[in-house]
């Protein structure tokens, strides 16, 4: 827990007890969960914590990049405790995210492409995964 609270004095954010126990939260679970998920798990541990405190924290954190974020699944945005570039993958059987080490993207170097700035590039992988694989045969 320490760790986390000076991850975020580092990066000017004040240690709140709620604020570390969702990055703790995240740290702990590194399966992309949604802010539902967040909230249904922590609100049994601390009860006055509110949707609303879980999605500003998250939405704090991943504007000082603290972490990441993905919307691999449509509209629904997930959170990843890597906050570093890197690529996932997403089982469309058991909707599974996994994540998966920097894939070279030939545009990201390319930082103008056609006169438009390029901030960000997400690359995501849609199939089925080994355990579900090994499940079908």
């Amino acid at each position: 827990m320490e760790q986390l609270q000076k991850r975020l004095k580092e990066m000017d954010i004040r240690p709140s007890y709620h604020r570390v126990k969702i990055l703790e939260y995240l740290d702990k679970h590194r399966t992309h969960p949604t802010v539902d998920q967040i909230y249904e798990a922590l609100k049994k541990e601390l009860p006055t914590v509110s949707k609303t405190t879980v999605y500003n924290t998250l939405e704090l954190f991943q504007k000082e990049g603290v972490i990441g974020n993905l919307t691999i699944s449509g509209s629904e945005t997930r959170y990843d405790f890597e906050s570093k570039a890197h690529s996932h993958f997403m089982c469309k059987k058991c909707g599974k995210i996994i994540d998966i080490e920097k894939v070279d993207c030939p545009c990201e170097n390319n930082k103008i492409i056609k006169g438009n700035r390029i901030d960000e590039v997400h690359l995501y992988f849609k199939g089925i995964c080994k355990n579900c694989l090994k499940e079908d045969r």
